[in-house]
């Protein structure tokens, strides 16, 4: 069915409304997040913001009235869900994050944040974390509220705020010592963290972020930030009103006291080392690698993959990573999209297939792992009864080459449908 006829039949549907309107979708093959399998011969049925029904084509009637998409050669999936996102943030290679933090007005960067939204949800990302606002206050929490009303569109979007960070520790730095320089996150300590905590739980955040470590050793090296009871106080009261703690750390160290404080994902994690994995693995703490970003700072330093050797910084990545995929460690699909384009998430996706990971494993991590990792295993991640009818068709199969995930056809958040680019050929 071509981009228009589909267009027009969405239109023509006899559906009287939204909650009564229903699709039959008629994939090649359907991808179970459970299992990793692909199932051959189904059909799904979306009914306003739900799935249905999903099965064998013979157990599955289609609906009188309902409208059905037939997609064949295509592959339908969960939405899939990126783990590490900064909505507020553009391509560093555009313009630096401190010059965004300290020049780029909050009004500037939440109008460019509205579209970061429509990419990444035409890129076949229905839901993501978004770990600090970096610098614009709380300005991601309207962003996800404009997002569930309706207002604009773009992913389900869970928010941090702003992230929490030891005082004299983060950035931006370098100004006059008596110049007060806005930060892009929010400094608190010992006691004072309770209240910050709570402050920031009480302006919306979903998710509670703190920077276990920095860069603020004496050669600008990370170090550890918060002590180990600073830390389970900060867990221990987010914990307390249901929110989950996300821990940016990168040395072994700050990893280690984030594991033992009770995070549910640690951010990062390069200097990770086998001692720490085991801990994280014991402990059901889950590793956001941010693969994508680390590799978009160092071209946008120069480097050239596969014509230059690999930066340091790289090797010691994929090898952290290796021995947290040899640690049985749980790998959330978290990118840290923002220091590169939105809208390009799969890059993560593809960079931990080339770091080790089976593509079913990474189809995974972006679907039924992090549904359940942010706490939405029971609406969304799977593409079953009763779900959220969060479902991406790419053509292709991404259990073989997970670059297939590039090729969009058909997004459906909540029953709503988007055409991708790969509409236009079908």
């Amino acid at each position: 069915m071509t981009r228009w006829l589909l267009l027009l039949s969405l239109l023509l549907a006899p559906a009287t409304s939204f909650a009564d309107s229903r699709y039959v979708l008629t994939p090649s093959r359907v991808f179970d997040a459970d299992t990793g399998r692909l199932q051959t011969g189904w059909r799904v049925v979306v009914r306003g913001e739900r799935i249905e029904a999903a099965g064998p084509a013979d157990e599955v009637k289609i609906p009188p009235g309902a409208t059905t998409i037939d997609l064949v050669g295509a592959t339908l999936l969960p939405g899939l869900i990126e783990a590490h996102s900064h909505l507020l943030l553009h391509p560093y290679d555009e313009t630096s994050w401190t010059d965004q933090v300290l020049r780029e007005s909050r009004a500037l960067r939440v109008a460019r944040a509205t579209v970061h939204a429509r990419e990444t949800l035409l890129s076949g990302f229905t839901t993501v974390r978004d770990l600090g606002s970096e610098g614009a206050g709380y300005a991601d929490v309207g962003l996800r509220d404009a997002v569930a009303q309706g207002i604009i569109p773009g992913p389900r979007v869970l928010v941090a705020g702003r992230a929490i960070v030891a005082t004299g520790s983060y950035g931006p730095k370098g100004f006059d010592p008596e110049f007060d320089v806005p930060l892009g996150a929010e400094p608190a300590d010992g006691p004072d963290l309770v209240r910050v905590v709570r402050d920031q739980i009480g302006k919306g955040a979903d998710w509670v972020k703190v920077y276990a470590d920095y860069r603020w050793g004496p050669a600008n090296e990370a170090r550890p930030t918060f002590s180990p009871e600073e830390l389970r106080s900060i867990v221990e009261t987010a914990k307390s009103s249901g929110r989950p703690t996300a821990a940016h750390a990168s040395t072994a160290e700050g990893m280690r006291r984030a594991t033992l404080a009770g995070v549910e994902t640690i951010e990062h994690g390069d200097g990770g080392d086998a001692e720490v994995f085991a801990l994280m693995a014991e402990r059901g703490v889950a590793l956001c690698p941010t693969l994508a970003a680390a590799e978009a700072i160092e071209q946008y330093r120069g480097w050239i993959k596969g014509a230059d050797p690999e930066p340091a910084r790289i090797r010691r990545k994929r090898d952290s990573f290796r021995q947290a995929l040899d640690a049985g460690v749980t790998i959330c699909a978290g990118s840290d999209v923002g220091v590169f384009a939105h809208g390009d998430s799969v890059r993560e996706l593809e960079l931990m297939v080339e770091y080790g990971m089976t593509a079913v494993a990474a189809l995974q991590a972006a679907t039924s792992v992090n549904a359940r990792l942010l706490g939405l295993g029971e609406q969304i991640g799977r593409v079953e009864a009763g779900m959220f009818a969060d479902l991406l068709a790419v053509e292709g199969d991404p259990t073989q080459n997970i670059s297939a995930l590039r090729n969009v056809r058909l997004v459906l958040k909540q029953g709503t449908i988007h055409l991708g680019p790969a509409a236009d050929r079908h």
